[in-house]
């Protein structure tokens, strides 16, 4: 599993988002700015997080971008998910060695241990919320230690 770029920024502006929960809508280029990010990504992530239904935008002079629900109903899975589709590519599925060994059909003993993988991964993302990650780096580390038993 290798972290990208896209989901990092895509968290950190979640995060960001959760931050001014309640306070109004913020702008791309505050987001940006604020959190030292290339503003083309912020407006793509934020693009692909409305399209996820995760915030809306609001327009006029004091528009921007909001979380569409509160924090504490927006999982990492959830942001993971609409910014990069998947939270951990089973590398037969993605990336497939020759068409019969990684053939759906064939027998594979190792494809299990990939999509064992892949559940566990999911379930720990999806058992984190945005407002989780409002808490305090040991508060979290506490959380997914617990979670994760």
């Amino acid at each position: 599993m290798r972290i990208t770029t896209w989901t990092e920024y895509s968290l950190i502006i979640a995060i960001h988002l959760a931050k001014a929960d309640g306070a109004g809508p913020v702008a791309a280029r505050e987001i940006a700015t604020t959190e030292r990010l290339p503003g083309d990504y912020v407006e793509q992530i934020l693009l692909r997080l409305r399209r996820a239904g995760l915030v809306e935008s609001v327009r006029g002079a004091r528009g921007g971008y909001r979380l569409s629900r509160r924090p504490e109903s927006i999982t990492v899975h959830d942001v993971m998910a609409a910014c990069e589709r998947q939270s951990f590519a089973v590398p037969c599925v993605t990336h497939p060695v020759d068409g019969e060994r990684c053939h759906p059909d064939a027998n594979c003993s190792v494809r299990p241990v990939w999509a064992a993988m892949q559940r566990r991964i999911d379930s720990l993302l999806s058992s984190v919320s945005l407002g989780d990650l409002l808490l305090d780096e040991q508060a979290v580390e506490e959380l997914v230690s617990i979670t994760s038993d």
